[in-house]
């Protein structure tokens, strides 16, 4: 099936007592387990509700397996400690999702684990690998820079050495991108973002071969991060629109970067579908599409909180992804636990705002945006 067709179908378990054509809602913590060889149980992953998310969330990304966690750190921290045991070294690229950043300063070491932080390069990544490196992990495009990494020349890379590669496609969704069809081992999402799109869920996803996934599960079941049946039928709910809101949520972006990139009270705009964008070349060869988020910095004599303040359609606040647009200054949010050394560093500097762009009529979203750089003079 095409992507489209898969976000409807894909997973589907249709109500045998009823014959309605969405999955019941099973809301049951036990299940009897004599006479029967299924023994579901929300922590196992194996519901009913757990496994017609993970259905198509493998058939939209190209996987044999996965596990629906409750929220997008379950799922990056039950991978790294699935994989990654005492004495062992991962890569890490250094342009990452600030909370991820912060996990892995703050419980490597704690935990034995060698780490290496390497720069948003195939090159960089590759000479960062050691002996005893036994994991990649990258982003693409990344939070919040939206810098654009060679997906298929880090997998290639990574192989070579027998390392396994790990990547967040929270960013560009599997509908603007399959990473696992580009040699990459394991995917993971944040699915409070574009999966559930609506700003009402907290989940996440790991997608990969049935092999991995079973290494995966051991630390997922220890963890404890399991996501409830009503949360897995809202976002399976959700998927099924999938496809329309990222298709409608990267046009929307494409034409705001397009605005911004054209107006004197901006001094940098970053989105991959910009042809000026230094990665416009590679995303073009590896996604479907450039997605909804965009990030800018304001020029010299703008203000960025009159900016803000000023802003009365798109709503500064947490998160990403959903329908409605909205808009963060990253050095404050997503990235405050890393420190300002390290997001000078980054470039993610205190006037830096990330867009996430919804399915609002553009030119509304144009607007609001030309009044609020009105305002913003200082």
């Amino acid at each position: 099936m095409r992507t489209e067709t898969s976000c409807v179908h894909a997973g589907s378990r249709p109500d045998p007592a009823t014959r309605g054509i969405n999955t019941p809602i099973y809301t049951s913590s036990a299940y009897e387990y004599l006479d029967g060889e299924a023994r579901p149980y929300p922590r196992y992953f194996n519901t009913p509700n757990q496994l017609a998310v993970v259905e198509k969330l493998c058939a939209l990304e190209s996987a044999e397996d996965g596990i629906v966690l409750s929220s997008g750190m379950a799922a990056i921290s039950s991978v790294l400690l699935g994989l990654l045991s005492a004495g062992e070294h991962a890569v890490v690229q250094d342009e990452i999702y600030g909370g991820t950043h912060a996990f892995v300063s703050q419980h490597f070491r704690r935990l034995h684990i060698d780490f290496g932080l390497a720069p948003t390069d195939p090159d960089a990544l590759g000479r960062a690998i050691t002996p005893t490196t036994r994991l990649m992990y990258i982003e693409s495009p990344t939070n919040p820079l939206l810098s654009v990494l060679d997906i298929r020349a880090v997998a290639r890379i990574a192989r070579a050495k027998g390392v396994l590669t790990v990547i967040d496609n929270t960013f560009a969704s599997p509908v603007n991108q399959r990473p696992l069809e580009l040699g990459v081992d394991v995917v993971v999402h944040s699915g409070t973002k574009y999966l559930g799109g609506h700003s009402d869920l907290c989940c996440g996803a790991v997608l990969a071969s049935r092999a991995l996934i079973e290494r995966i599960r051991g630390a997922c079941l220890g963890l404890g991060g399991s996501l409830d049946a009503q949360s897995c039928a809202l976002l399976e709910r959700s998927l099924k629109t999938l496809s329309l809101r990222v298709e409608r949520q990267s046009a929307n972006a494409l034409a705001l970067a397009q605005l911004l990139q054209g107006r004197r009270e901006i001094a940098r705009v970053n989105y991959p579908g910009l042809p000026s964008h230094p990665g416009h070349a590679i995303a073009r060869s590896q996604m479907h599409g450039f997605g909804g988020m965009l990030s800018f910095e304001l020029a010299p004599g703008q203000d960025p909180d009159r900016f803000l303040h000023a802003l009365e359609l798109i709503r500064p606040a947490l998160s990403l992804g959903g329908v409605e647009s909205t808009i963060c200054a990253p050095a404050t949010t997503s990235h405050s636990k890393v420190s300002a050394e390290v997001r000078k560093r980054l470039g993610i500097s205190d006037g830096l705002l990330r867009l996430s762009v919804g399915i609002e009529h553009v030119d509304d979203l144009e607007a609001d945006i030309e009044r609020a750089l009105a305002a913003s003079k200082r």
